[in-house]
């Protein structure tokens, strides 16, 4: 038997309802199998009726078969084997009472029949007209006799609706009935019953003259294309609308009271309500749309605040009254409220007497919505749990807004009930500080800025957490904003007395609605050492694949426990994240957190490596270890791919290099920042590159790693070189090479060689470079390294110039390129192009010389080294002036010294000084 809470529903698309939430029936015959059997509730429908309705001429060969299956199927979906019984010769939904829609329909038209009271009927009739949803059996076409009982149904309905208007005529609700009349009389012209309660409807609202003219469109009508006047009973209303006959007055009101207060059913503003601008005149904007709105945020961001503070404000474009409702969606203390529970006091509130209150949950919508039509309100839904708790409470009337506040984004609105969202974000730091004025005082504020600054920071500027800090600092005047600040040192100084005022518990009603490996997922998050995340990093953290994490993802997002505040990049505030780690600890075993941790490196490191990979084929001279169980790393293939993956993932990556070596991942630590030293290098970010590898020489000393050390020495090496620290950079690099020969690495001797010639060419220790750059050579051939010999060729060849041997060096930079060209060493060529444009420069070929820079802007462009850039333009703009093309010379020393800026490069002083005494030149 079909279960308590189950509903077939035949009045509009064909669907099963189980316990309030609709299932889909998927499948047109499925659909039809259901609706045959439920439009005979009760009733035995032999197996060839049930073929012949479905399949009709189309019958296949399998229809017997097919239809066994459907039926299966179908008790699925009911959700009890029992509720179609197979009974020869064929099947019975074994059904209880009202249980599909129309079974209902028909006994509450019955009931209205029945009654002689005129409220019961209009209470009956209401409740019946709700259940039809759209056209019945909308979606089974193609049956000719289910057509006919989508005819049928259709009629019953518009029985149903001439009834109920006699009977609201009957009880004094004139006005109400109006802009539903005008509708039916749209859809059916020519019907004189339907005119007739119109006529009368308009007449009693005081409105005599749209009542004639109401006829008198009919009687056109009517004489258009029937040849025929309206019926006597027509003609009589019209003259008595005319004459104003009293026997056609209105008879005592049964609805809403006259002179009824208007509903003011707002809560208090905020008196210290602050900021906001965009959010408020994003509202102002859709006064007039009329429609749903939804405000959603994290938990205490303020969107109740903001949500009654603009009601208020617009509450007089509003005249008709304002509703409110605290829906309890997240509400620790109580279960979410009905829909009903929530209709009920709308209702009462405008006016609608016990009497009238339908027990039907439909009903009372109807009610509802019959009841706002035509009028102007503003309705306030706070505190919604999720899109079912609020589509009943959704006003029809276009003249009506409903403001939604949520945790949840409430999407299903957003697509199916076109609502507009307003997204809420934390407060930004001016509108912080201006909290702490409205709620402290202005004095207090300008007397300890830093102070307040370092509040709203360490409040992660979120409004709840501000209040609580606020309220504290108020009551506590002898207490400085200083030491208030101080204070704030975890959760637990967030509490202002109660469940509704703890920040913690606050967050804990948000956790409670997510699903258990929703939940984990949260309580990893907080492992991660941010500032934001990509949905692969997630995915390795918590050791799941990659297609399972996007739900979970979307979980978190749409309560607003994790914001993708980029496309495809996720975060938390501060606040979140400290109630995130305090769940970890107590949840999440020590083993655990490890774990979780290990697979969250082992991503960064292996995606890292093969980033840079991409960038530098040639140089991955580091082995990794394989990547734990659960771990899915990226692959970044092309140039581009990596450049972008490095460019957003930096600010991670910084974060987990001192996360490993804190963790006892110390190999680890040197490996990341290895994989990071050359994309800060070509950044300019030398000041980063020297903090992480000064924390990979110690992670890598700690556990004794001979190469990781090595390493970690010539990278400082590089860095102190870039920030002029020479004494520190010779002593890294020769420390490297070192370490490299003790190990036995080659290729690590080959670089720091390399490296050490680069140095001294810095000091202009020419000759003393170019003997580091031939014992480099020598290395890299021994080793068999092509690019490597093409990068020192190159360094020979740029030495070579520097000590006048201009010819030589284009040979050797000459061979350089065309082996750079062979393995397809993109930085390397750039390089190279830079080299020749100095030595054809300096032989005073500057036409070759500038076609030489040209290409090598091209390729830095491409590899995105933006040091090597600007230094590449000062060199074109030198050979622009000795041209004497001083229009080209200034761009290029512009261009070079914007580059420099940007990078914060002490070189810049001395490229803005040529550029003064360029333009003294061009003056004089």
């Amino acid at each position: 038997m079909v279960g308590t809470g189950v509903r077939v529903r035949l009045l509009g698309p064909v669907e099963v309802v189980v316990a309030g939430r609709p299932q889909a029936v998927n499948g047109l015959r499925r659909k039809a199998v259901l609706a045959t059997l439920a439009l005979h509730a009760g009733r035995v429908v032999s197996v060839d009726r049930l073929i012949d309705v479905v399949w009709g001429d189309q019958l296949p060969a399998t229809a017997a078969n097919t239809l066994q299956r459907h039926i299966s199927y179908l008790r699925g979906v009911l959700g009890e084997p029992g509720s179609i019984v197979a009974r020869p010769p064929g099947y019975l939904l074994d059904t209880g009472p009202d249980s599909t829609d129309v079974q209902a329909a028909e006994r509450l038209i019955e009931l209205a029949r029945r009654s002689t009271d005129h409220n019961e009927q209009v209470k009956h009739l209401t409740a019946a007209v709700a259940l039809w949803r759209g056209p019945p059996l909308a979606d089974v076409a193609g049956s000719a006799w289910l057509e006919e009982q989508a005819e049928h149904l259709a009629r019953l309905w518009l029985e149903a609706e001439r009834s109920l208007a006699d009977a609201r005529l009957s009880v004094g609700e004139h006005a109400g009935l109006v802009p539903g009349l005008e509708r039916l009389v749209r859809q059916h012209p020519l019907d004189e019953h339907l005119h007739a309660q119109l006529m009368l409807a308009l007449y009693r609202d005081g409105r005599q003259g749209d009542a004639v003219a109401t006829y008198r469109r009919l009687r056109d009508n009517l004489r258009e294309n029937l040849g025929i006047d309206p019926g006597p009973r027509l003609r009589d209303l019209e003259c008595a609308i005319l004459r104003q006959d009293t026997a056609i007055a209105a008879p005592a009101l049964a609805g809403p009271a006259a002179g009824a207060p208007v509903a003011a059913q707002l809560p208090p503003p905020v008196p210290t309500f602050t900021g906001r601008a965009a959010e408020l005149a994003a509202l102002d904007a859709l006064v007039d749309r009329g429609g749903a709105v939804v405000v959603s945020g994290t938990a205490g961001v303020g969107k109740t605040a903001l949500a009654v503070h603009w009601a208020h404000r617009a509450a007089e474009r509003f005249p008709d009254g304002q509703l409110y409702v605290n829906l309890r969606g997240f509400d620790p203390a109580a279960t979410p409220t009905e829909p009903a529970r929530a209709l009920h006091g709308f209702l009462e509130a405008l006016g609608v007497p016990a009497a009238r209150m339908p027990s039907d949950p439909d009903a009372m919508v109807s009610l509802y919505r019959t009841t706002v039509a035509g009028r102007r309100l503003l309705v306030v839904l706070d505190n919604a749990r999720d899109a079912e708790q609020v589509r009943p409470l959704l006003p029809s009337s276009p003249e009506c807004l409903a403001i939604v506040t949520s945790r949840d984004q409430l999407i299903p609105l957003v697509v199916t009930e076109s609502a507009q969202p307003v997204p809420l974000d934390l407060l930004s730091p001016g509108e912080a500080r201006d909290m702490l004025v409205r709620r402290l005082g202005a004095g207090q504020v300008a007397a300890e800025p830093g102070a307040a600054d370092t509040i709203a920071d360490r409040c992660a500027r979120l409004p709840i957490a501000l209040a609580i800090v606020a309220a504290r600092a108020a009551t506590n005047r002898q207490f400085s904003l200083a030491a208030v600040a101080g204070e704030l040192g975890d959760l637990d100084a967030f509490h202002g007395g109660d469940e509704a005022t703890d920040v913690r518990a606050v967050f804990s009603w948000s956790c409670r609605t997510l699903s258990p490996p929703a939940v984990r997922l949260f309580r990893l998050l907080s492992l991660h050492p941010g500032p934001d995340v990509s949905a692969p990093a997630v995915a390795s953290l918590a050791g799941v694949d990659g297609s399972a994490v996007g739900p979970l993802l979307t979980e978190l997002t749409r309560a607003n426990l994790f914001t993708e505040h980029t496309y495809g990049r996720y975060a938390f505030h501060d606040l979140l994240r400290a109630y995130a780690a305090d769940l970890a600890d107590e949840a999440e075993p020590p083993a655990e957190r490890r774990a979780a941790v290990h697979r969250l490196l082992d991503h960064c490191l292996h995606t890292a490596h093969a980033a840079d990979l991409a960038l530098h084929p040639h140089f991955s001279t580091i082995s990794l270890p394989p990547p734990g169980a659960g771990v899915t790393a990226e692959r970044p293939r092309s140039r581009s791919a990596a450049t972008a993956w490095f460019t957003v993932e930096v600010p991670v990556l910084l974060a987990a290099v001192p996360l490993a070596a804190r963790s006892g991942f110390e190999g680890h630590a040197w490996r990341l920042a290895w994989t990071l030293a050359g994309f800060l290098h070509r950044q300019g970010h030398w000041q980063d590159w020297l903090g992480t590898q000064q924390i990979a020489l110690a992670a890598a000393s700690r556990i004794g790693d001979r190469t990781g050390q090595g390493h970690a020495h010539r990278s400082l090496g590089l860095a102190c070189s870039r920030l002029r620290r020479y004494d520190e950079a010779d002593d890294h690099l020769r420390r490297a090479f070192d370490l490299f020969t003790e190990v036995g690495d080659d290729a690590g001797r080959a670089h720091t060689c390399l490296n050490l010639g680069q140095l001294a060419e810095r000091q202009g220790q020419h000759q003393q470079a170019l003997r580091h750059s031939r014992q480099a050579l020598a290395l890299f051939r021994g080793t068999g390294n092509r690019a490597g010999q093409g990068y020192t060729l190159n360094a020979v060849g740029w030495q070579e110039a520097l000590l006048g041997n201009y010819h030589s060096a284009l040979e050797s930079c000459g061979e350089a390129l065309r082996m750079l060209q062979e393995v397809d060493d993109v930085q390397g060529q750039a390089d190279t192009w830079d080299s020749l444009g100095h030595a054809h420069h300096q032989l005073g070929d500057d036409r070759r010389a500038i076609a030489c820079y040209e290409h090598a802007l091209e390729l830095f462009t491409k590899v995105n080294d933006r040091y090597a850039e600007a230094s590449t333009y000062v060199n074109l703009g030198g050979s622009h002036r000795a041209l004497d093309d001083l229009t080209a010379t200034r761009a290029a020393w512009r261009r070079a010294l914007t580059i420099l800026d940007e990078l914060g490069d002490a070189d810049a002083e001395s490229i803005r000084v040529n550029l003064e005494q360029l333009d003294a030149t061009r003056l004089g």
